[in-house]
């Protein structure tokens, strides 16, 4: 393993964002910005905006929020018609603002800037490669890799030098480019994570192309959705117009499923299926497969919303709101001096007592990684008076951890990997628990052509994995 500042190299290797990238309009860096504000449940750690007016690029980048970055002022120096951004979030690895996106970088290819969704699973190998060659990085994000092979490529254009950057690199990425005339975005060959593709017709009867990790930002611009960009495809948009291209054989597709169990928002299309949906239908399996008597059905929110309206459908049983989740909990906030058990939680959810005394209460949630947040809530409810806590989960265990871009902790922090059924249910410490199965999960997401990955739930990855120096060799994700 790289020994870099006594870090892992790329911030655990764990990285959830959402990119926005514009050609064609004279606001670009204004509408990428309110893209992003769609995007912010994608990342709320850092965000960045890059724009170009055709001679230079233009690049401001910070910690926090999408609002709270970009003020009128800060859009004002972002001109041009074309931008790209960028909503980050990571885990415990290196949190400055040197990681913050876009990367961006002067070469022989002229002014260049990067956003990425997603992980590179020989970021390591390659970067040791261009170390040893001389390289010097100024981050720890794997996605400054891309921007080093695109420079050290020996083609002439810019096209040619991500075409040939492309072909070295593994794992999971959605990426945009940005170019003093240009933007060029790219998706991995198995698709993992999402990229949609619209247009915004202007009143005076030219066309802006956009792209998203979520259709959700499109809704906010009044942008027309496409289609998605291909698995293995290329896509440029330049003074000369619109080209696509494969530059790879597509592998076999692995669309993220867990984009549906959870990470996306609910109003969004993702790889072309309607987010709300697929959750519904999750709810509603569930009750099919793990009924129980109970008086309410009360969501975990928000992610838990849509499987609960599913799951209350389909039983008959009352679905109540009896949990509100505050949604103005910020980054940082005063602890009492005294301790109080569960306050973290208690901070972000307040039960309604009323609608759950004296009730046999079944909890609808999206899924659980550690247990700790569950046995809270559990917790939480029952001190509120409910008199049967009944615990649903709209995904199978989880008991492998992502490699291809949703922060997920180590096997070892996972209680599905290491826990039974029984033991995570007394764990969290509920009258009852219950998974929804992998099949009814597949049938959820309409996935009878096998399209989407499924590695967290089985340990079997569709790609090489290269952590630190193991090569996990997994085939067949499912």
């Amino acid at each position: 393993m790289l020994d870099w500042e006594d870090e892992t190299p790329f911030d655990k290797l764990h990285e959830e964002c959402g990119v926005f990238a514009l050609y064609g309009h004279p606001e670009a860096s204004n509408l990428v910005y309110l893209g992003l504000y769609a995007l912010q449940h994608r990342g709320q750690e850092s965000a960045g905006i890059a724009s170009s007016d055709g001679r230079k690029i233009h690049c401001m980048k910070q910690m926090g929020h999408v609002a709270e970055i970009f003020t009128p002022d800060v859009l004002n120096q972002l001109p041009g018609s074309l931008s790209i951004g960028h909503t980050r979030y990571s885990t415990a690895g290196d949190t400055a603002i040197r990681n913050a996106q876009p990367l961006s970088v002067a070469c022989s290819k002229g002014q260049v800037a990067v956003a990425h969704n997603g992980n590179l699973t020989n970021a390591i190998e390659l970067r040791r490669e261009l170390e040893e060659d001389g390289s010097i990085f100024q981050s720890t994000s794997d996605t400054e890799v891309v921007l080093h092979l695109v420079a050290r490529s020996r083609e002439r254009t810019l096209a040619g030098a991500l075409r040939d950057a492309l072909l070295q690199i593994e794992g999971a990425f959605s990426l945009v480019f940005l170019a003093q005339d240009r933007i060029i975005v790219a998706r991995d060959p198995h698709g993992f994570r999402p990229l949609a593709m619209g247009r915004l017709d202007m009143p005076d009867g030219t066309v802006a192309t956009v792209f998203a990790s979520e259709t959700c930002a499109f809704d906010l611009i009044n942008a027309t959705y496409v289609g998605e960009v291909e698995p293995g495809e290329m896509v440029i948009v330049g003074p000369e117009g619109i080209t696509r291209e494969h530059y790879t054989t597509p592998e076999p597709t692995a669309h993220c499923v867990f984009e549906h169990v959870y990470f996306a928002r609910p109003d969004s299309l993702v790889f072309g299926t309607a987010v709300a949906e697929s959750r519904e239908r999750m709810g509603r399996m569930l009750a099919q497969e793990h009924p129980v008597p109970a008086d309410v059905i009360v969501p975990v929110p928000d992610s838990g919303v849509a499987a609960a309206i599913g799951y209350a459908a389909e039983s008959g049983i009352p679905y109540k709101q009896a949990l509100i989740r505050n949604h103005y909990v910020g980054r940082t906030f005063i602890e009492p001096s005294q301790a109080i058990r569960d306050f973290g939680v208690k901070l972000k959810l307040n039960p309604v007592r009323h609608l759950l005394e004296g009730k046999r209460v079944i909890l609808v949630d999206d899924s659980i990684v550690r247990g700790t947040t569950s046995r809270k809530i559990v917790r939480m409810v029952r001190s509120a008076g409910a008199k049967e806590v009944h615990l649903r989960i709209s995904c199978p265990p989880t008991i492998s951890p992502c490699y291809y871009g949703v922060d997920t902790p180590s096997r070892e922090e996972l209680i599905a990997a290491n826990k039974n059924l029984k033991q995570i249910q007394d764990f969290v410490e509920a009258d009852s628990l219950a998974y929804l199965s992998l099949g009814a999960l597949n049938k959820s997401v309409k996935d009878s052509e096998n399209k989407y990955c499924y590695s967290c739930y089985t340990g079997k990855y569709p790609t090489l994995v290269q952590i630190d120096e193991l090569i996990l060799a997994k085939t067949g994700c499912c």
